[in-house]
């Protein structure tokens, strides 16, 4: 068992802060985190070129080191001394939570196992921002992050959240988020979801709808800025998950809607079979039009 007390005593390390920042208004950034990065003696960033605007805007002169992806085996070490050595460190990323699809929790794994304190700081993040205005219900949620970029991996992903009842978070690339919506309404079928695109920006939007809609609208329109897809949790039934309106259709219309967004004839049979919960061949023949001729 390890005991940390934040601001008690008199640590003999530096402390880590975990400071978020802005993920788009730069009026977002709390006084605290300011002056934080104000007051400590470096500063761990993702990208110090990003992070220099960031600094620049609030008058801040602390020196920064790189801290990503591509160097924390060799950066994690070095930072880990400083703070030994009594140097405060703030860690931040390119925008949002340190650590939440970003760099970070390595540096915090190893400053634990050093005893070395670490501080987050409340601040901006987007999945739980675009979650409380999308209109589906806020908890439980599942925060997942960014989905795995091949088809099949992805889809491998999603069949094993089909049944979580949770609120479904993700963030999405906007040149991959038509993939991943057709992806969603293949495994999903019609479930209610919303995409929050430029959050805080002066282009925010959401789009609101049912999966085989957003796919459909994501089929004719393209979208930029980064984007947070969430996705209604399981009812515990397939057939609850299916709206209401697409349940009025019939199921050769559900199969059009989900061709149309790109879906494969084959694959969109079994999805609206499985939506429905009737064999594969009666949604077949319904599509085909394939009428049983009377004797």
């Amino acid at each position: 068992m390890q005991k940390q007390s934040s601001f008690k005593g008199s640590p003999i390390s530096g402390t880590l802060y975990l400071v978020p920042t802005p993920i788009g208004n730069l009026q977002d950034m709390t006084y605290r985190a300011v002056e934080t990065l104000k007051t400590v003696q470096l500063i761990a960033s993702e990208d110090t070129r990003n992070t220099q605007k960031l600094l620049n805007h609030f008058e801040i002169k602390t020196p920064q080191k790189s801290l990503h992806e591509h160097n924390f085996k060799e950066r994690v070490p070095e930072l880990i001394t400083l703070l030994q050595q009594g140097i405060n460190i703030a860690q931040v990323s390119d925008a949002g939570m340190p650590s939440i699809s970003d760099p970070g929790h390595e540096l915090v794994v190893a400053c634990i196992a050093e005893e070395i304190n670490v501080v987050a700081l409340p601040g901006a993040t987007a999945g739980l921002t675009a979650l409380i205005a999308s209109g589906l219900n806020p908890q439980p949620n599942y925060f997942y992050g960014f989905l795995p970029r091949k088809k099949s991996e992805q889809l491998t992903v999603l069949n094993t959240l089909k049944n979580e009842m949770a609120t479904l978070i993700f963030y999405e690339s906007p040149y991959r988020l038509k993939q991943t919506v057709a992806n969603l309404a293949e495994v999903f079928g019609s479930r209610q979801a919303v995409i929050c695109r430029e959050l805080t920006k002066v282009h925010e939007e959401y789009l609101r709808g049912n999966l085989v809609e957003l796919a459909s609208y994501l089929a004719e329109n393209a979208v930029k800025g980064e984007c947070c897809l969430m996705v209604a949790g399981s009812s515990g039934s397939r057939k609850d998950d299916v709206s209401a309106e697409t349940a009025m259709l019939s199921l050769k219309e559900q199969v059009e809607n989900l061709v149309k967004t790109g879906m494969k004839p084959n694959q969109a049979i079994k999805t609206v079979a499985q939506n429905n919960q009737v064999k594969k061949q009666v949604v077949y023949k319904k599509y085909h039009e394939i009428f049983e001729s009377a004797d």
